[in-house]
């Protein structure tokens, strides 16, 4: 089992699990440590716990409790399997109510595909736990309509990130300078302002690049780490998917200086 950790925070991590077992290889037994939310990829595996068996396929979700026993197998298909896993605190699984369904796993539907391709960032994983969370306990983890004071927050936070854009601001930092839960954080956040706080973190970071490559005084490679990317190619992937051309191409474009 290869795994690779994409994201780690207080209230949730995100790992990347490559498995290469095969039909020939002898089922194991697991262990859940901790709530998690399995998102399967690629490939496929069989799962045997709580007394039912599973056969998971690409899109379908396999949903884990503390304590809670496993046996996975790779009867179907030869070449493993590929998924992102969702593991949460106690604090947060509490809040979402995923240890009050019964579920195990559940299979591909369409919006659950979608969210689970999406998931790396916190943000995008918040939202599909909270998914996935919903249709396991069968009750709706819909946000009411927040309050002033909370819109106030979400405002105020919206402002903090603008000025710290630059920083490794993470989703526990906005929720912990909001002074709410990352969970319902993230949902005030989103209906008061239309974006996620992660969204709007990479979107001020790209009007800031915007603005520098204007200038001309810095190469790319100095945009990227003055705005708070750390991986170059993440920031040329990222700036042209928004403007429609790589940094240096728009750096070129800047307008010529009045005669």
């Amino acid at each position: 089992m290869q795994a690779t950790t994409l994201y780690a925070g207080e209230s949730l991590s995100v790992h990347h699990y490559r498995c290469t077992a095969g039909p020939h290889d002898k089922p194991f037994v697991e262990v859940h440590s901790c709530h998690s939310i399995s998102y399967v990829r690629t490939g496929s595996f069989g799962c045997a716990t709580l007394g039912t068996e599973h056969e998971l396929v690409a899109g379908a979700v396999l949903i884990g409790r503390p304590g809670q026993e496993y046996m996975a197998t790779h009867q179907h298909h030869g070449c493993g399997d590929e998924c992102l896993s969702v593991k949460l605190s106690p604090a947060l699984a509490d809040e979402l109510r995923l240890g009050r369904g019964g579920l195990a796993a559940l299979p591909p539907l369409p919006d659950v595909m979608l969210l689970g391709e999406q998931v790396r960032a916190a943000d995008a994983a918040l939202l599909f736990a909270e998914r996935v969370a919903a249709l396991a306990s069968g009750k709706s983890n819909d946000c009411p309509e927040p309050s002033a004071r909370e819109r106030r927050r979400a405002v105020e936070t919206a402002l903090w990130l603008e000025r710290n854009l630059a920083e490794p601001v993470g989703l526990d930092d906005a929720a912990r300078q909001a002074g709410l839960s990352p969970f319902h954080f993230l949902r005030v956040f989103r209906r008061t302002l239309g974006v996620t706080p992660h969204q709007y973190l990479l979107r001020l970071r790209l009007r800031a690049a915007a603005r520098l490559l204007a200038g001309g005084a810095m190469s790319v490679t100095e945009v990227a780490l003055e705005v708070g990317f750390q991986d170059l190619s993440n920031f040329v992937r990222t700036f042209k998917r928004a403007a429609g051309m790589p940094p240096a191409r728009f750096s070129k474009r800047r307008p010529a200086a009045p005669a």
